[in-house]
């Protein structure tokens, strides 16, 4: 499929609306607590024209992070109060991770806000990267960075569940691998859901 093609079916997918998403949707049985406060947060889903086809570009978070080492993540992070807005924070934090230039991003649109089981509400935002970019990784926060092909993402047969045990419970959670990377969680709910709204 065209670069091209691919691109507008993300467009068309992202004018509709679409419900929020959660880490606990495969998990029902958990009870959550009531006026729990989630804090605030934005990534940015950058995806690249190539050669090769579109591409997303993913992070491989340090293994010397506090939280979520070592995992695949999109660029992004807290919004902070300086922040225009989410979409403003997405960019703000994709140029501290990976170097990307707010003013070379054209955003589509947003993907539904997305629950985490530490307690942040997060906004995607896909993104076209409309310059050649080569990323510079942040060496405190990013391990690697890395693209995967959008065709791929956009794939609902890319995705199934898997499950582990997690605080003395079982807890299911979406996975979509792809070469030597596992995408998972919250990262693997998000892209779902765009390609569920793509294919729908």
């Amino acid at each position: 499929m065209a670069v091209t093609n691919e691109i507008a079916r993300v467009r068309r997918a992202l004018a509709g609306s679409a419900p929020a998403s959660s880490d606990y949707d495969l998990n029902p049985g958990v009870t959550l607590p009531e006026g729990r406060s989630l804090r605030p947060a934005a990534v940015l889903m950058p995806i690249m024209e190539t050669g090769r086809g579109a591409r997303v570009i993913l992070t491989k978070r340090s293994a010397r992070l506090k939280h979520h080492p070592g995992q695949v993540a999109f660029p992004g992070g807290r919004i902070e109060d300086s922040d225009a807005d989410a979409a403003a924070a997405a960019l703000r934090e994709s140029q501290e991770e990976i170097g990307l230039r707010p003013e070379t991003v054209e955003i589509l649109g947003p993907l539904p806000s997305h629950e985490t089981v530490t307690s942040y509400s997060v906004t995607p935002f896909v993104g076209l990267i409309r310059t050649p970019f080569t990323p510079v990784p942040e060496a405190g926060e990013v391990a690697e960075v890395f693209s995967v092909p959008l065709s791929f993402l956009l794939n609902p047969d890319s995705y199934r569940v898997e499950r582990r045990r997690w605080r003395g419970t079982w807890r299911a959670y979406y996975v979509a691998p792809y070469g030597p990377y596992y995408i998972w969680g919250a990262t693997a709910r998000m892209l779902k859901g765009l390609a569920e709204r793509v294919s729908s």
